[in-house]
């Protein structure tokens, strides 16, 4: 290798483009095992974002099923989930463009099963008993008000004939029915809960003509979440609760609930989409499942009649999308050195296989900058968690004095949590010679219920709070400048961003994607999912409008004193334009740096190749003259006002 070539942080020349990233890689969604066969869906920035379903079979061959324009997805909570099944060589899916479902048998043209599109279907199963998909509908006829959440039965038999068979409640999910098909069991909360603050777990009894008869609850309530409810070969229904701290194992039986596995670690995730799963069956006493511990993710089998937890020895730190039959469990997974792939374990040889990876990128393991978790102190004697990226590049190195600009890196949600698979927007900034801090901040899932309530309402506090201090605990390590601090975050990531930027004088730069600005437009304005979540990470609405209007960012711009980038799509339902615009214009008017890049066609969260592309390049272009360092290769300059 030629000699180490010394030159500023930030205008290394890396092999990791944006062209590489959006031209190579995919996004991987829901798995679905039939027989010996395993469907996925996943998400290509090449084709506009557009969702396909991917069959692979036993002898290796991989097909796409999913016919062009068809996206399979649904909008069900607007964040969508169980978009598709399968039963008898038949897909059931939801497509993106009309909402309606659809039936596609072998590789013929998908023909539709409903013909409303003001109605949305997520969470399908296939009713095997009685020929008929159970899903959870969410119904937006309605002129006023918000929409309407059931769980409905699809007459595959009788072209579009619908029956309500659970109703009353906000909202509804993971309908699952009993191996003898005698009974359905389902999640359901209401409002101002989501689903991770408490949901309630209730069984009932499937009559003759399909209904729902008696019905009970199992468990749960407004401070207890309960996660994926699953019936056993035998019967037994198991869940996940987090009634003890933390989201653990138990199942009902003999009317009463036992826990199956107790450990100070989560076995559940917060439930932003329908049909998630961390755990599954792979015999009458074996139950394959993941759990996290300190934000690395495990894979195990338990014993249902023990308890014992075995650990199965993986290279992975990140696994999802767990699925499991009596010969295999197929799951995403990812590691510091490897991207989110669909994994296959054969459960007799124990041996793995991989799918289908989500990145085609050929990078040598030289420039990939491994995580290292730190615990910082932070406010009240507490402490908080994040993983930590070095500069990492192996054809270059800095001037001996000078240290590195550091991008702490904020999750959405905010209750989500960081990963540790191998993230190429990461390795984008720290091959160029940027370190990144990536939070889980107060308020992150995988730290147990406490840890996830610290943000209760104190959101735009804690999490500035983890935020600001993981970023000056590091600058006392003496690892970066400390002069050169951005923040970026997207969702309710941008809006820390734009609280750490307004409200504190840590940070010299930031970029927030679609990002909030304004938490009464939210409040106002938000989708019936989210409609109420303020209402614990800051207060009742409009009750408390002063906290309101305290922590929002655009009543104070006063306060803002660096550049800052916003980019936003334009069809955002959930942060819609305007706050993005509110704030552009208040940044211009007090003559502070500030760029906007809005994306026609996009929605919350940027799935367009050329939208990814572009924004990245623009983020670094921003940083650029901010900081002051030249790029190794041109961008597509960005106008940035008062610069």
């Amino acid at each position: 290798m030629a000699s180490v070539q010394v030159a500023p942080y930030g205008s290394w020349r890396s092999p990791v483009t944006s062209e590489l990233i959006v031209a190579e890689t995919i996004k991987l969604g829901e798995i679905f095992l039939h027989g010996s066969e395993v469907f996925w869906s996943e998400s290509r920035p090449a084709e506009g974002g557009r969702n396909v379903i991917v069959k692979w079979t036993p002898d290796g061959t991989i097909t796409d099923l999913t016919p062009d324009p068809f996206d399979v997805r649904t909008r069900v909570h607007e964040y969508g989930g169980g978009a598709f099944a399968v039963a008898h060589e038949t897909i059931f899916f939801s497509n993106y463009a009309d909402q309606r479902l659809y039936a596609q048998k072998s590789s013929l043209v998908p023909e539709s099963l409903t013909s409303s599109q003001t109605k949305r279907y997520g969470d399908i199963i296939v009713d095997e008993f009685r020929n008929r998909l159970i899903c959870v509908r969410e119904d937006h006829s309605g002129k006023q008000g918000e929409p309407i959440n059931t769980i409905v039965a699809l007459d595959l038999t009788n072209d579009q004939k619908e029956d309500v068979l659970v109703a009353g409640n906000d909202f509804y999910s993971s309908p699952q029915i009993s191996p003898d098909g005698s009974s359905l069991a389902w999640l359901t909360w209401n409002h101002p809960n989501l689903p991770w603050d408490g949901t309630e777990l209730w069984v009932g009894e499937i009559g003759p003509d399909g209904s729902i008869g008696e019905s009970f609850k199992v468990a749960g309530g407004t401070r207890e979440s309960v996660f994926q409810p699953e019936w056993s070969q035998e019967g037994v229904l198991y869940f996940i609760s987090d009634k003890s701290e933390w989201w653990n194992l138990y199942r009902y039986g003999h009317n009463q609930i036992e826990p199956v596995c107790q450990r100070d670690c989560e076995f559940g995730r917060p439930q932003w989409l329908l049909a998630m799963s961390t755990y599954g069956f792979e015999s009458s006493d074996g139950i394959i499942c993941t759990y996290t511990n300190k934000g690395v993710w495990h894979l195990a089998i338990l014993s249902c009649a023990s308890g014992d937890l075995e650990e199965i020895e993986t290279p992975f730190t990140e696994v999802w999308n767990l699925r499991v039959s009596a010969k295999q469990a197929v799951f995403c997974a990812g590691s510091p050195t490897q991207a989110a792939s669909i994994i296959r374990l054969d459960l007799e040889s124990r041996q793995f296989d991989l799918l289908r990876s989500s990145s085609d990128i050929k990078v040598d393991t030289s420039y990939i900058s491994i995580p290292q978790p730190i615990e910082f102190p932070t406010e009240d004697g507490k402490t908080s968690h994040a993983f930590f990226y070095p500069p990492q590049n192996p054809e270059y190195g800095a001037d001996g004095d000078e240290l590195p600009p550091m991008l702490t890196k904020i999750h959405g949600g905010p209750t989500a949590a960081t990963s540790t698979s191998l993230a190429w927007d990461i390795q984008y900034w720290t091959s160029r010679g940027f370190a990144v801090l990536d939070v889980n901040y107060g308020g992150s899932s995988g730290y147990g219920r406490s840890y996830r309530q610290r943000l209760e309402g104190k959101w735009g506090i804690v999490d500035v709070d983890d935020c600001v201090n993981g970023a000056l605990f590091l600058v006392k390590q003496g690892w970066v400048d400390g002069e050169r601090l951005a923040i970026r975050g997207s969702s309710a990531g941008g809006y820390t961003t734009l609280c750490a930027l307004t409200f504190r004088h840590s940070f010299k730069a930031g970029a927030s994607y679609y990002g909030i600005s304004d938490l009464e437009a939210l409040a106002r304005e938000t989708h019936k999912f989210e409609a109420r979540y303020l209402d614990r990470l800051v207060g009742p609405y409009p009750d408390r409008l002063d906290i309101y209007r305290q922590r929002s960012p655009i009543y104070h711009t006063h306060l803002l004193s660096c550049p800052l980038i916003l980019f936003q799509g334009l069809e955002d339902e959930v942060v819609p334009p305007n706050q993005a615009e509110m704030m552009l214009e208040a940044l211009k008017s007090k003559g502070l740096p500030v760029a906007y890049i809005p994306f026609e066609g996009e929605q919350h969260g940027f799935r367009r190749a050329g939208t990814i592309k572009r924004a990245l390049d623009s983020e670094l272009y921003f940083y650029s003259k901010v900081f002051h360092f030249e790029l190794a290769e041109p961008v597509e300059p960005v106008k940035i006002y008062n610069l």
